[in-house]
């Protein structure tokens, strides 16, 4: 008699057409995990799909085509998850953006719209999943960043998208403890993705009508800045790798910082004076 092959344990990973997103929906793939990705081009379907199917994990991955800020695409991809295994042991919330531009600059839409996509969708496709997490009494890992706990210049908007983030998961860890599911906070800093590139490529048009303006010497502070950083950022593999520790730990920690000494650097900078950090924040951008 043949025994029934034992069901892979099953992830959600939003985002993953590239950075931590598709790291980690390799990495999953990798470790033997049924893997529901979403991304929101055909385009980056097909390139996933074959890079899977290269490694010979392809029937183990579902992509999925989401929007995760419209409902319609976030109750598709809850239906794919409880059609096909009707559980699920882990969501990873990564799927987002930035609006990076001095807060007068910024118009209200866009504000609306960084609030929308890192805030209020996360917890739409959270609360679509919940459902099959709990069936399953998984792991929810939302992405927050260093900037959920700590707000810089030109960069109010993306911060307070993922300080509400912060709040909410704060909140749910507590509401779900009773069901068995955990809710875990990961705080990257600067990594090698295209986060920010992206970012400049949304906000060109209000950073070209103010390229002269008041703001120009911070502009071309930040954007130095972020070039830097992420030139000299961690790579994705090492937020999958956390991802996968996280998940293999019965009782992780409510917040992971990476890289780790980023968790002591804000420490530290929470007994810093108010006036005294925007001192030397606007020393380090030259304001």
């Amino acid at each position: 008699m043949q025994l029934p092959q034992p069901i892979a344990k099953s992830i959600v990973v939003t985002g993953a057409s590239s950075g931590f997103g598709r790291a980690t929906a390799m990495w999953m793939l990798a470790e033997g995990r049924q893997v529901f990705a979403t991304v929101r081009k055909a385009a980056d379907r097909d390139a996933l799909v074959n890079d899977a199917e290269k490694a010979g994990w392809a029937e183990r991955l579902t992509v999925v085509i989401c929007d995760i800020t419209r409902a319609e695409d976030v109750r598709a991809l809850a239906d794919a998850v409880a059609t096909k295994t009707g559980r699920l042991d882990a969501l990873v919330n990564n799927a987002g953006g930035a609006w990076a531009v001095p807060l007068e600059l910024l118009p209200v839409d866009d504000l609306r719209a960084q609030l929308e996509v890192n805030t209020v969708a996360q917890h739409a496709v959270t609360q679509a999943l919940l459902p099959s997490l709990r069936a399953a009494r998984g792991t929810i890992i939302n992405v927050s960043s260093i900037g959920g706990q700590f707000s810089a210049p030109g960069n109010g908007a993306y911060s307070a998208s993922k300080f509400a983030l912060e709040a909410l998961s704060d909140a749910l860890r507590v509401e779900l403890a009773p069901f068995g599911v955990r809710v875990v906070l990961i705080e990257p800093a600067a990594s090698r993705t295209n986060i920010w590139e992206t970012s400049t490529a949304r906000v060109q048009p209000t950073l070209d009508a103010h390229a002269e303006g008041e703001y120009a010497p911070l502009l071309r502070s930040f954007a130095r800045l972020a070039r830097r950083q992420e030139a000299n950022g961690f790579p994705p593999q090492r937020f999958a790798a956390l991802v996968a520790r996280i998940l293999a730990t019965p009782r992780p920690h409510a917040r992971y910082t990476i890289p780790p000494y980023y968790g002591m650097l804000l420490a530290v900078a929470r007994f810093v004076p108010a006036r005294l950090r925007d001192v030397m924040m606007r020393r380090a951008l030259h304001w």
